[in-house]
């Protein structure tokens, strides 16, 4: 009996001590992220009036704005990346805006790689690849290369406004194949890529494209701050010029005042830890600077200052 009565009083105190320890949640508030009324790509109008775009491109905003580990990461090594690629696009012709289309892409991971095998910043696949002038096999992989891989993109996106006289729909076909959006067009015997039927992924696409834009441009408008020395910066390299073979990267690395962990990371299109060279192919191969390794060393740069407003 006593037992009984000592584990009933234990039950009661235990009741009274949860009840007076239960704290009130509030619930989280997830504001809908802020929609423009026009959206422009390359120069390309996009009005949200119609119902239907302005929730493909409501659906694309909010998957950036809470995605946020993604956006972050992309956001960051746009700091270090997107000088560079800037300045080829401009070279080359290719409006600014396509850097979005390399941070649709790959989030600007230079080691990206689908499960369809497609790779780099661009995404190509190694056919495609080898049809633009990229260098693909067991030691070299030129889809991971930065300058030439753009470049090649770059050919591609000529050749597509060309056919289609709308970056937009060069831009959707990146994704899709000059032939499938061809057929669409003649299909459905319209000339808008926003009037077209497509796939469920090409469709996300295109507007993805607009959303990445929206979002980078703005980043505090849709939640995401930093400082300058939160985002990555350009690493400054010099460059040595290989002509012939490289029985090892790791010695070759010695030899260059670097390790080859640096070779590697720094270029990425070397895919193997030899190069025979048969060929006689030049390279030229980015060796790091010291002041650039270290962040303490490093002079503070960045592209967009709205990222740090």
């Amino acid at each position: 009996m006593k037992k009984l009565i000592l584990i009933m009083v234990v039950c009661v105190v235990s009741v009274v001590a949860f009840q007076s320890s239960t704290v009130t949640v509030k619930p989280t508030t997830v504001p809908a992220p802020v929609m423009p009324e026009v959206m422009k790509f390359a120069g390309e109008e996009l009005n949200l009036d119609r119902f239907d775009l302005y929730e493909r491109l409501d659906r694309e905003i909010i998957s950036l704005s809470y995605g946020h580990t993604n956006t972050l990461l992309t956001i960051k090594r746009a700091n270090r990346y997107f000088p560079e690629m800037a300045a080829i696009l401009k070279s080359e012709g290719i409006p600014f805006d396509f850097v979005y289309l390399a941070a649709t892409e790959s989030h600007l991971d230079p080691k990206a790689v689908s499960y369809r095998k497609a790779a780099g910043f661009w995404q190509f696949m190694p056919k495609t690849a080898e049809e633009y002038g990229l260098e693909v096999n067991s030691y070299v992989d030129e889809r991971y290369h930065l300058e030439k891989s753009t470049r090649a993109a770059c050919r591609y996106f000529k050749r597509a406004y060309k056919k289609y006289g709308s970056w937009v729909a060069a831009a959707a076909s990146y994704n899709a194949g000059m032939a499938r959006i061809s057929n669409a067009f003649d299909d459905q015997q319209i000339d808008s890529v926003f009037d077209l039927y497509l796939n469920s992924e090409t469709s996300r696409y295109i507007c993805r494209l607009y959303a990445f834009k929206t979002v980078m441009e703005n980043p505090q408008k849709y939640g995401f701050k930093f400082t300058p020395e939160q985002l990555y910066q350009p690493i400054a390299c010099r460059e040595v010029k290989v002509t012939g073979e490289v029985k090892s990267w790791v010695e070759w690395a010695k030899q260059n005042g670097t390790t080859y962990q640096m070779v590697r990371l720094l270029n990425p299109w070397i895919v193997n830890s030899t190069l025979p060279n048969t060929k006689g192919h030049t390279y030229m191969v980015k060796v790091p600077k010291p002041e650039s390794i270290y962040r303490s060393k490093q002079s503070i740069k960045t592209f967009n200052e709205n990222w740090i407003k």
